[in-house]
């Protein structure tokens, strides 16, 4: 068998990038190192996975890592798929970020599909996630490519694939792309053509501009004043030019995190949920006194909202995504802009589903990704609780960070010119009327994914009877699908109610992007009047704290 030695002193060979080849040599050329040879090690241990969430990974040269060769191979893979169902001479539409390497993936990508006899046009520079997801559709493309890491650590890069009907892909799509790319020998006889495709213009933008705007009433009021971030991501300047279409005011921009910038040097992880990832925006906030802070994430295609909170050390509480995808279930709702099926991922609020009820609507679950909530039949209204809303499937069938920053707006000043309303009162309203469904999560980042694997089999072996001091009344195992659901790799507690508490649930699932268990923890608690409000929800914190513990100690990951 082959070394990794070996194995990089063959990858050296065919590398078409100088600065990967470099970066291979030295190692290489370390001679005696511990270090050295570990790393090789793990860059050849096998190959980046082409799965429902295409590639993602860090950069680097190797097959395990995100790299000019491994994304020449993926798109190759793309047009054997393509050409295999009859489609080998349709459009493929490929939109970039900011990150480093993106625009070299992309202009990668479009050679091999001129190479392949594929149409190939390129976004003009790089631009939201679902700017892209909207070219798809609205230019009758059979396929669309984006590359992107979205909120992944700056050493990442990815590579997302979507469909002709404008979502991304699903089983059994992955396996069959995955095989084509198998399938390919040495990387130089993989094609390229240097030339031939379309750099759309300004037109495209236009067209997406337009019908974001569309999202929300032209008579419903504008006075809502936002700060906003896009986190040295794609966002500002179609967030911005969306906001002046609709008619809203300007935006102030958090001047430290405005420019893209694939280093993300004001934050530790560029997302809005993380821990300090907001600061900035906050302190802005200060200086401006708006009446919300919105953020997207570095590709855009989620939105991040916070509200003043005098209790809050920051004098902000960002809403958790549950509940903004509360909020703007109901203002679609109560506008009487809903008409079809509202859906939420598995590891969302159930929240959701008795808004639907109430408005006569129908409702579905779906398994965890904007793949899956995209598909169903009849789609209105999606979200999943990592922040990202889909609140025009027809226009744009995945998550987008820009209408969704549109609408929460929008619901803002509908509830200002109402007296002074406010999204948290508006909360409690959902809160009196539906009972109040408390959400949190217990998310564990590992330096080795086998640890995974490990807290999965531990509480496979030996489920919880109870948590929280509430019996478990099920305990599925996903990973065996279920009725309505295909199988995947999750479990899945429902908790038997005990006094006040009306129910609650629990779903672990491994992150199908970054190195993470994942825990989503639920209690639903009525309130019979509004005073009740604020006993009920301490009494939901204390449950889900001691949820959060029992978990942990239950999977060994204290």
């Amino acid at each position: 068998m082959a070394s990794a030695s070996d194995k990089a002193r063959a990858w050296l060979a065919e590398d078409p990038d100088p600065e990967t080849r470099a970066e291979l040599r030295a190692l290489l050329d370390s001679g005696p190192d511990a270090a050295a040879e570990q790393e090789l090690a793990e860059r050849f241990a096998g190959t980046l996975q082409f799965g429902t969430a295409g590639l993602r990974g860090e950069l680097g040269a190797g097959p395990m890592r995100m790299n000019r060769a491994v994304v020449i191979r993926a798109a190759a893979g793309l047009a054997a798929y393509l050409k295999a169902r009859g489609e080998g001479t349709g459009l493929v539409v490929i939109g970039y970020d900011a990150r480093h390497k993106s625009y070299d993936f992309a202009r990668d990508t479009a050679a091999v599909m001129i190479a392949a006899g594929l149409r190939a046009a390129v976004l003009p520079r790089p631009l939201p996630t679902p700017v892209l997801a909207f070219a798809i559709r609205h230019l009758g493309a059979v396929a669309g490519v984006m590359v992107t890491a979205s909120h992944n650590p700056p050493r990442d890069n990815g590579y997302k694939v979507y469909l002709g009907d404008g979502s991304q892909i699903v089983p059994p799509a992955d396996a069959e792309i995955a095989a084509g790319i198998a399938a390919i020998g040495a990387l130089a006889d993989v094609p390229l053509v240097r030339s031939g495709w379309d750099v759309l213009g300004e037109d495209l933008l236009d067209a997406y501009l337009t019908r974001a705007a569309a999202v929300v009433s032209p008579a419903s009021p504008r006075d809502v004043s936002v700060v906003y971030t896009p986190l040295h991501g794609v966002g500002r300047d179609t967030l911005a030019a969306a906001f002046a279409r609709a008619g809203f005011p300007a935006p102030a921009v958090v001047r430290e995190q405005a420019e893209p910038d694939p280093d993300f040097p004001t934050v530790a992880f560029p997302n809005p949920e993380e821990p300090g990832a907001m600061d900035l925006a906050f302190k802005a906030a200060d200086a401006h006194h708006p009446d919300l802070v919105i953020a997207n994430d570095p590709d855009a295609d989620r939105c991040a909202v916070a509200v003043p909170d005098r209790a809050a050390d920051s004098g902000w509480r960002m809403l958790r995504g549950d509940e903004v995808g509360a909020l703007l279930a109901e203002h679609l709702v109560r506008d009487k802009r809903a008409g079809g099926t509202f859906a939420a991922s598995i590891v969302s609020s159930s929240l959701l589903s008795r808004i639907a009820e109430a408005a006569g609507l129908d409702y579905a679950d779906t398994l965890t990704g904007f793949k899956w909530i995209a598909r169903v039949h009849g789609l209105r209204y999606g979200y999943e609780e990592a922040l990202g809303y889909c609140v025009d499937p027809q226009g744009v069938r995945d998550k987008d960070g820009i209408t969704a920053a549109l609408l929460i707006a929008e619901l803002a000043a509908v509830l200002k010119a109402d007296g002074g309303r406010t999204l948290t009162g508006l909360l409690d309203e959902i809160a009196l009327r539906h009972g109040l469904h408390a959400t949190d999560q217990l998310s564990v980042r590992v330096a080795d994914p086998s640890l995974i694997a490990d807290a999965m089999n531990r509480l496979r072996d030996y489920p919880p009877a109870a948590l929280a001091g509430l019996a478990v009344t099920l305990a599925e195992d996903l990973s065996k699908g279920t009725e309505e659901l295909p199988p995947t790799d999750g479990l899945r507690y429902h908790l038997a109610g005990d006094g006040n508490i009306e129910a609650a649930r629990v779903i672990v699932r491994p992150s199908g992007t970054e190195p993470k268990l994942k825990c989503y923890l639920e209690v639903v608690i009525p309130v019979p009047a509004a005073e009740n409000l604020p006993a009920t929800r301490a009494i939901a914190a204390t449950v889900l704290a001691a949820l959060k513990a029992d978990l942990a100690a239950a999977a060994g990951i204290q």
